[in-house]
């Protein structure tokens, strides 16, 4: 554990101890007081988060250019690097498209971009992994053609028991169910000076990268959860779902549990809704489930407790351990929907299981020094995608009274 991890995860082992502090004392108050008193704790604890996961993403960051620090000893990708670099800078193209004509795998985009080199496209990718709390953990998978299809065992095989000379009887035949992607293409237009860009000492592939990455991951994030699949990832709230159980529900239908009150959680008793949605999950599929849900209501699932006075959710006090609810892990996605009636605003599950993004090969970007003067603008795309997988991995509450 680094220096810069211990002490933020002793800030947070603090804050902890000052929101449990507050909440005793706001039981004293008024309510209006009450809330000021605990909205004060939860802004101290959500820094105090932030903190920690600033801390582990700069460990993250240091150890992938520790293990770059090598150099890169491969000539083709060191001289693709260099000529896409004379590109941003100056817009100088003949040296970039004589590699991309060597190379079929970069392939020129149709209206005159060009593909990021492979370590500065790898920056992307694993700045979208740090940012993108779907990406952190549903499947996600590279292809290299738009038309990505899966077949899903929806209902599956039967088995049985025989001895050695008894007959074995025919089982059942599985149902396949196939899933196709709903891709997309995502794009950013990122800006700099040309001042900027002819500065030695302004780091351009740094740039793009964070730069990208930020625009790349609001806009996945948001698709990742709701997307429509029309042009863009199908979201998992996108889909049906239904009050039924397993094996009740037609295929690709989620289901969802309700709290009872239209737009809130139940008066008494907040907490067996979620505790319902752990139990309603197959016991094979909660090994590596997570929550995931909005900073409004992860403030208030941090005041919930048990029968015996222990709170539900506790903070990650070691390196790389995200906070849990119930004992599994959450995760904050600002895209998630508030509280309003009927609301999908928390989903628990096996995401891994439940949910697959697909990410066609290859990140373009088009050098457009013109339509924005003085500035230089880099419209830069990716193809990505997204889809339901198995619809029992993912349980959702629903904020109505069925």
């Amino acid at each position: 554990m680094t220096i810069e991890i211990k002490s933020a995860v002793d800030g947070l082992a603090k804050s902890w101890a000052d929101f449990q502090a507050a909440d005793r004392d706001a039981k004293s108050r008024s309510e209006s007081e009450r809330k000021e008193i605990l909205e004060k704790a939860n802004a101290a604890l959500e820094a105090a988060e932030a903190a920690k996961a600033a801390a582990e993403a700069a460990a993250t960051k240091a150890g992938r250019a520790a293990l770059g620090a090598g150099g890169d000893v491969n000539p083709d990708k060191a001289e693709h690097k260099k000529a896409f670099g004379a590109f941003m800078r100056k817009g100088l193209e003949t040296g970039l498209r004589d590699i991309e004509r060597k190379a079929v795998q970069l392939a020129v985009n149709a209206d005159g971009g060009f593909a990021l080199p492979e370590e500065i496209a790898a920056e992307v990718q694993a700045r979208l992994v740090d940012i993108s709390p779907v990406r952190q953990v549903a499947t996600v998978v590279q292809v290299s053609t738009n038309d990505y299809k899966r077949l899903i065992d929806i209902r599956g095989t039967t088995s049985g028991w025989v001895g050695e000379t008894a007959a074995r009887p025919e089982t059942n035949t599985p149902q396949l169910a196939e899933r196709s992607a709903f891709m997309g293409e995502v794009f950013a237009n990122p800006r700099a000076t040309q001042q900027s860009l002819d500065d030695v000492f302004f780091n351009v592939e740094q740039w793009i990268a964070q730069s990208v990455a930020t625009e790349f991951a609001r806009a996945e994030g948001a698709a990742f959860i709701s997307g429509n699949g029309t042009n863009q990832p199908r979201g998992f709230l996108n889909y049906s779902t239904a009050a039924t159980a397993d094996g009740a529900r037609a295929d690709a239908v989620l289901e969802h549990l309700a709290t009872g009150v239209s737009g809130d959680f139940a008066a008494a008793n907040k907490a067996d809704v979620l505790i319902n949605a752990v139990y309603r999950l197959k016991a094979g599929l909660r090994a590596g489930a997570a929550w995931m849900t909005n900073k409004a209501i992860l403030g208030e699932l941090r005041g919930l407790k048990d029968t015996t006075g222990q709170y539900l959710w506790q903070p990650g006090l070691t390196a790389g351990q995200p906070s849990t609810l119930l004992g599994y892990a959450v995760y904050e996605a600002e895209d998630m929907p508030a509280k309003a009636a009927n609301s999908l605003s928390i989903a628990f599950g096996n995401f891994r299981a439940g949910y697959c993004i697909v990410d066609r090969v290859g990140v373009s970007t088009l050098r457009d020094p013109y339509s924005s003067k003085p500035y230089v603008s880099f419209y830069t795309t990716k193809r990505v995608g997204g889809m339901l997988l198995d619809s029992e991995a993912i349980k959702v509450i629903r904020f109505g009274t069925t």
